[in-house]
């Protein structure tokens, strides 16, 4: 087609997912055996601005797959905002020889990215965001393992608070969305799961679930605790107090984005890079890949940034009967 790409620039931005390598290796090696060139860009947009910019080939992409975080490294760019650097970007790819980007991230980065298309840059979204909130897509880059990691550490501290008979809150990821803490709250079988769209600082009903359950003879109790409501060492003396029990707060942090990914965010995040290539070689543009009803498809990526996601209704609704005890 005469529309159809020649070279492919990779870039991964925003926070880094597992399974964002697994990516890379697709996109690299797929677009190789098309035929085509392929380079990555480091950095992100930012590396872009400052053409950061290498050649990448089978060996590049070697025993990455196991591997967490980004080869290509990854920045947010504030620049990247203004009509004047995207045009720069444009030119810069164009300056290289680069007709067709995938761009492995989150909504910012896919907004990005339909600028780029807007200056004449086949662009393609890879989803890669440990936070599911992408609307148009049942599955992103990262989530699973970043599921598993936090479950891991709640399975962990459910045993010390077993033995010290505390009260633990444990925060995760997700400053706007709660789906990290839906998952790993019924995973771990938490008494309660605050999300940014469910809680509304109610701490009194907490602080009666827990003297509840210790009057039935609980000796520990888990608190999952979405970062996008915060204050969990406010949260944690509040409950000590009117409790009498001893509560401690944990914040996971940024071990949820480390990590070697799951086999799932191997193979899916492996499945999506090379969707992007094909679509390039098809010669389409300002996409986003997603993955829906068991297929991976694509939207228009501001169809795709218009949409809304919520909680999943059905997990939310069986937390009530399971957190019961």
């Amino acid at each position: 087609m005469s529309n159809a790409v020649k070279t492919i620039g990779v870039l991964t931005s925003g926070g880094d997912a597992p399974g964002m390598n697994a990516a890379i290796r697709a996109v690299v090696r797929t677009s190789i055996s098309n035929g085509l060139n392929v380079k990555g860009i480091r950095r992100g947009y930012a590396g872009l601005l400052e053409e950061d910019i290498v050649d990448m080939n089978n060996l590049a992409v070697s025993d990455i797959i196991q591997t967490g975080g980004t080869i290509l490294y990854t920045a947010r760019c504030q620049e990247f905002r203004k009509e004047e650097y995207q045009k720069k970007g444009a030119e810069i790819c164009k300056k290289h020889g680069i007709d067709g980007v995938v761009v492995i991230g989150g909504d910012g980065s896919f907004n990005g990215a339909s600028k780029l298309a807007s200056f004449g840059i086949n662009t393609i979204g890879v989803p890669g965001t440990i936070d599911l909130d992408i609307a148009c897509t049942e599955y992103t880059i990262g989530f699973d393992t970043a599921i598993n990691t936090a479950m891991e550490a709640i399975d962990k501290l459910r045993d010390t608070s077993e033995s010290h008979e505390r009260c633990s809150i444990v925060e995760v990821m997700g400053r706007t969305a709660g789906h990290i803490a839906l998952w790993t709250g019924i995973a771990s079988g938490a008494e309660y799961i605050l999300t940014t769209e469910e809680f509304h600082g109610d701490i009194q009903r907490i602080i009666s679930k827990v003297q509840d359950r210790r009057r039935l003879g609980k000796k520990n109790h888990i608190i999952v605790n979405a970062e996008g409501v915060g204050n969990s060492n406010e949260m944690a003396k509040l409950i000590e107090l009117a409790t009498g029990i001893e509560t401690r707060a944990t914040v996971l942090g940024h071990i949820q984005r480390g990590g070697n990914p799951t086999c799932k965010d191997r193979v899916y995040a492996s499945a999506m890079g090379a969707k992007a290539v094909e679509l390039l070689c098809e010669g389409k543009t300002n996409r986003v890949v997603g993955y829906h009803h068991g297929e991976f498809i694509d939207f228009d990526i501001q169809e795709a940034l218009a949409m809304e996601k919520g909680l999943d209704p059905y997990l939310f609704h069986i937390t009530k009967k399971l957190t019961t005890r």
